[in-house]
């Protein structure tokens, strides 16, 4: 029996070719966060149950430096994790050979607002650095702190108006909550799911203030 492929096997062999370079080619233009999707909060109920789970202590302070917790590591190739996010959160993002955002538009739940430049938007760590430090990540490895800070998987790191960003500081739920009322709920979720998930404490006007935004959602 002749092992020569049929004119239609070969054809089917040349068309499977063509499709798997288009595929490669797609991957190439869109760059390393294309198959990323902004992580969903848990749902109130289990935020409820995960906030009852967390240890009330007293936060500390002593010993923090931004410098402890590596942020904006390497995601592969020229792309760190800001500019991951930056592709991730916008629409349209367009990188150069760097990888940096040259143009795009960014939403930012926080306060409705969008731009069309990356330099008014800020990479949020929604529980920020300095308060983990305070909830016990000073007793963390610099390599957990490095994962906290660039945490791609949980609704950790957010695109938002820079101002904004900048008025939250490293102020935790009792302190401050977006502009938008109606993003406190998805907030608190989030916030829950970040610090249960990495053992970190909540202190009591924190929890307090969870529990009321948690128990409107």
């Amino acid at each position: 029996m002749s092992r020569t492929p049929s004119v239609y096997a070969r054809r089917r062999l040349s068309l499977l070719a063509a499709l798997t370079g288009l595929i490669s080619l797609a991957a190439l233009f869109t760059g390393p966060s294309a198959q990323a999707a902004l992580p969903t909060p848990i749902a109130a109920s289990t935020a409820r149950t995960y906030l009852s789970q967390l240890t009330v202590a007293a936060e500390d302070r002593t010993g923090y430096n931004r410098d402890l917790f590596p942020h904006w590591s390497s995601q592969g190739g020229n792309c760190n994790t800001r500019e991951v996010i930056l592709q991730r959160d916008g629409s349209n993002v367009e990188t150069d050979n760097s990888c940096a955002a040259i143009s795009g538009s960014w939403y930012s739940p926080y306060d409705g607002a969008t731009w069309t430049a990356a330099s008014d938007v800020d990479i949020d760590h929604l529980v920020p650095l300095a308060e983990a430090w305070d909830s016990g990540a000073g007793s963390w490895t610099t390599a957990r702190r490095e994962s906290f800070a660039n945490d791609l998987t949980r609704p950790q790191l957010l695109a938002v108006t820079d101002n904004v960003n900048q008025a939250k500081g490293d102020k935790d739920p009792a302190e401050w909550l977006p502009p938008r009322s109606s993003y406190h709920c998805v907030y608190a979720r989030a916030w829950v799911q970040v610090k249960h998930y990495y053992g970190l404490s909540v202190d009591s006007s924190e929890k307090s203030a969870l529990s009321s935004i948690l128990n409107g959602c």
